[in-house]
Order: C-alpha cells, then structure tokens, then sequence
C-alpha cells in the first residue's frame, strides 16, 4: 500500500521551506496547468505566493488556479492590448527591488503568449529573468504523438486566410523535424486539407486536443485520414497539430528548377510568372520571387 502521508509530508516541507525564503528580485514566468490544476509545481506555487506584483492575462481566469491553492494576491492584467502601457510600471517596481511574476492564461508564459516586450525591456536594464518552467501544450503533445521528438519546430498559429496559410506552409515544408502547430477549432479542418496539399495525404501527423482535461483526445494517422475525419467531426477545445519529417522531400524544387520553369514560362508579368512556377513546383512565392530577380539581375 503506497504511503500517502509520507508523500503529503514531503511536499508539504518542500513547500514550507520554499515559502520561508525571501523571494530574490527579478522577473520570474511561471508556467501554470494546461488544464489539470493538479500540473502546478510546488516552486511554482512558493513563486506565486512571495511575488511582490503578479501579471497574468485574464484576471477572471487565473483566479480560479490562485484560490484552488488559497494565494490570495491582487492580479494585474497583461495582455496584447495593454503590454506596452505597463511596461513603465513593471520596470519602476523592478527598479526599486521588487519580484515580478508573470502567469499567462495556460502552460509557458511568451509561447504564443504576451510578455515579450516585458521580458526583453527587463533583460535591457539588467533585470534577472527567472523562468520557472512547468506545463507545455507544445511538449504534451509532443512526446505523445508518436512522432520524432529529437528535433522539432513550433510555428505558433497558421494564418487565417487560405492563401497566406499555403505560402507558409511551402515555407515549412523546408524545414527539418517534426512540426508543431496551434490551432483553432474552427480552422482545424482546413488547417488539415492544407497540409496535405503541401506535404501529400500519405504524410504521419497527429492531433492532440484538450491535452490534461477530461475529454482529452488524440487522434494520430495519415494527413489524408486525419483531414477527412475533421471534415466530419465536431471539434472543439484547445488543439495541436503535429506532423512528421520526411514530407516527401523530393517534392521540393530545387533553385536551378525553379529558374529554368521561370525562364519557360510565355511573356507574362513577373508577377504571374511567379504566382504559377510558385504553385506549379509547390514552393514558396517568396522563394520563387528572390530567385527571379536574382536571375533578372545576372
């Protein structure tokens, strides 16, 4: 039978004994749950509990962590709206010796999250920086997808506009490793029929959604398989996307391809040039533009 008293003791010091330290000056992001409240970390409660001034993002939200563990401290709101107007106020209160915490509404504070303009204002002045690391939806879903972890890229949100969200992708498809997105639900199945125009319906991907709570869900296959099932599905709550190395790489023009299908191309505009070795070689426009002026110029 495990010992549960002797695993509430020992949290119980730890704890005690973080709390009874003076909390060092600086500015310290603290990750917090995903989901799961039980995700917090022990330094992480003692972090949020000594702070002299806590910044999360939605005040309404970040009560209910704070009250689950009885932290009763006055929040103040930092946000994408708002983080310029406080920067003057978190640097004076740094300045004169105080702790600043940061929270955002879930998982690592500055991942696709406010905060960098604090943090790298705070570096600037020769503020510490602390990060008190914790849950990440990007890692979750990650390490249990099942696909290659050792080498990985975070490309934060796709763009909204279809046209945009293709462009990237041809980007995308030029990098090494596993590949990880967030997304909302109602673009999740076009998100999908995206990547698998860019990178073939063959290619292995998963999707990870509301990762530590209770109707937690991962659904892993083909991007052929996966688009069809969100064509289908209903699907809400917080999603990842991730999608295999190897995306048929030999798909992916090189630059003496891309120059000799723009030299073949009939009298046109340079614009419409681009825009049809672009799509025609399934690369980036970008990518095609540079290499016709280059080609222009020599």
């Amino acid at each position: 039978m495990p010992d549960f008293e002797a695993v509430r003791s020992a949290v119980a010091v730890e704890l005690s004994s973080l709390l009874a330290r003076p909390l060092a000056r600086g500015l310290y992001l603290v990750a917090t749950p995903i989901g799961n409240l039980g995700d917090i970390s022990v330094r992480a409660l003692s972090v949020l509990a000594r702070a002299d001034l806590l910044y999360c993002e939605d005040t309404r939200h970040s009560r209910g962590l704070l009250d689950r563990y009885g932290i009763k401290r006055r929040l103040r709101s930092l946000h994408d709206h708002n983080e310029s107007g406080e920067l003057q106020t978190a640097l004076a209160e740094l300045a004169s010796g105080k702790s600043i915490a940061v929270i955002s509404d879930a998982g690592t504070p500055l991942i696709s999250d406010p905060g960098f303009k604090l943090v790298r204002a705070a570096l600037e002045r020769d503020h510490r920086v602390f990060a008190i690391p914790g849950a990440s939806a990007i890692l979750a879903a990650l390490t249990s997808c099942g696909l290659p972890g050792d080498c990985f890229t975070f490309a934060g949100f796709l763009p909204v506009k279809a046209g945009q969200r293709l462009e990237r992708l041809r980007e995308l498809a030029h990098v090494a490793g596993t590949l990880v997105f967030f997304e909302a639900p109602t673009r999740l199945a076009a998100t999908l029929s995206a990547l698998a125009e860019v990178f073939g319906d063959a290619c292995p991907a998963a999707v990870a959604r509301e990762l530590t709570k209770q109707y937690e869900e991962m659904q892993r296959g083909a991007l052929g398989d996966l688009k069809a099932w969100a064509a289908a599905s209903r699907i809400r709550g917080e999603i990842v996307v991730a999608v295999a190395p190897g995306r048929d790489l030999d798909r992916i023009a090189s630059d003496e391809e891309i120059i000799a299908a723009l030299a073949g191309e009939p009298a046109s505009s340079l614009r419409d040039s681009v825009d049809a070795v672009a799509a025609g070689l399934r690369t980036s426009r970008k990518r095609v533009y540079d290499l016709a002026l280059r080609s222009r110029k020599d």
